[in-house]
């Protein structure tokens, strides 16, 4: 049997490296005081510019990567898609760890960023499983970001919809695996509902994860949805926004109109009498 716990929490030591927090301190810039506060991808982008988001996006999402995939290619399951359901629950375990490991890093008192770069990445590695869905959540993504132009809001819908994609790539799988076997001469005068029957859906491991990470991601977005109703949530490309001005301050209407003129008589300068 493969050391699945030593594999989990080697993914999990991987996924904790804060990649964006590191770069901001290279740069003399903590993170976490600046900006939505933040170590991700998104606000290092927002503090010190755009290519710095590709690089920490870019590194998120292989702390993700490399661990799944190495895993899923030492155990025989890389490039699978039907898996027994016991491999896929291991193999999903690495997944989370990954995940969580960069969402509650324990270098940075278990806080960290909001896994989306590095759950695709750890999607990407779960080959083909999680791969195929991944890309459709990533699809909606970028709709979401070229029609808001809001990278919280696009993380958001990619995450909502990754369920649903899991659910019907492996649906499709099921299918194509039933036509295939239909069209085996020995088969080919068995009834549909026998076919089916000898196919089962294998997708409910990585549909219950696909939703709980869903679940997750959305809830670590929180804050975010709070300033996309309150309107203070910047666009991609914005530093932020400024606060209105404060406007100024009325009359005391409980104050005497010759009072307030004696008041202001009094302030003006001591040479005059």
């Amino acid at each position: 049997m493969p050391p699945w716990p030593l594999f989990i929490a080697i993914a999990f030591l991987a996924g904790s490296i804060p990649f964006g927090f590191l770069i901001g301190a290279a740069r003399g810039v903590d993170l976490r005081t600046v900006g939505s506060k933040n170590i991700g991808a998104t606000n290092l982008g927002r503090v010190l510019g755009r290519r710095y988001f590709f690089l920490c996006f870019f590194l998120d999402m292989l702390k993700g990567l490399i661990p799944t995939a190495i895993v899923g290619w030492q155990t025989g399951l890389l490039g699978e898609f039907s898996i027994p359901a016991d491999q896929a629950w291991w193999w999903l375990a690495v997944m989370a760890a990954a995940v969580l490991g960069h969402m509650y890093t324990p270098w940075l008192g278990f806080k960290g960023g909001k896994g989306v770069a590095t759950g695709l990445g750890a999607m990407l590695g779960l080959f083909p499983a999680l791969a195929v869905p991944a890309v459709g959540t990533f699809v909606v993504f970028m709709i979401v970001l070229g029609l808001w132009r809001y990278v919280s809001a696009a993380s958001v819908t990619g995450a909502a919809s990754l369920p649903l994609w899991t659910w019907y790539i492996h649906q499709q799988q099921k299918t194509l695996d039933e036509r295939l076997l239909a069209s085996r001469p020995l088969n080919d005068q068995m009834a549909a509902r026998d076919i089916d029957a000898l196919i089962p859906y294998t997708g409910w491991p990585f549909v219950i994860v696909a939703t709980l990470l869903a679940a997750l991601v959305i809830y670590k977005h929180r804050g975010n949805l709070s300033r996309l109703s309150a309107g203070t949530e910047p666009k991609i490309g914005q530093r932020g926004v400024a606060p209105a001005p404060p406007s100024p301050a009325a009359p005391d209407k409980n104050v005497p109109v010759d009072a307030a003129s004696a008041d202001r008589g009094n302030s003006e300068s001591p040479g005059q009498s």
